[in-house]
């Protein structure tokens, strides 16, 4: 909730943060980023991965993810951000709040055939 506060959400007024716990008990947390191009924009959980990866390097794993945002309205990571997740965390929970509350799910069922080519 704390990095939420930092996103750069000037065109959808739309804050999120994200929180990822790696394996190694390490925590790294990210924000979204928007840009006038919408395509360049760079949601919270990616940002949390993108900053662990820039750290530690791509032998990163993910145990759990934990999003939030400023309108306490159902938010869970988006399909991009599913994959990145799965990518990084193949058997990672996240936590996010669902239509009729908190909600946890595994990556799986949230992207039931993601990929990775390792």
């Amino acid at each position: 909730m704390r990095v939420m506060k930092n996103a750069h959400a000037p065109y959808s007024k739309f804050r999120v943060g994200a929180a990822i716990l790696l394996a190694n008990g390490r925590v790294f947390s990210g924000c979204n980023v928007e840009n006038a191009s919408y395509g360049m924009t760079n949601c919270a959980e990616r940002t949390a991965i993108f900053t662990a990866v820039a750290e530690l390097g791509p032998k990163i794993e993910i145990r759990a993810v934990a999003v939030t945002n400023d309108h306490g309205i159902a938010c869970s990571p988006c399909g991009a951000c599913r994959q990145v997740i799965y990518e990084f965390g193949p058997d990672a929970t996240v936590f996010f709040q669902g239509a009729d509350g908190p909600r946890e799910a595994h990556i799986k069922e949230l992207l039931p055939e993601g990929f990775r080519f390792q």
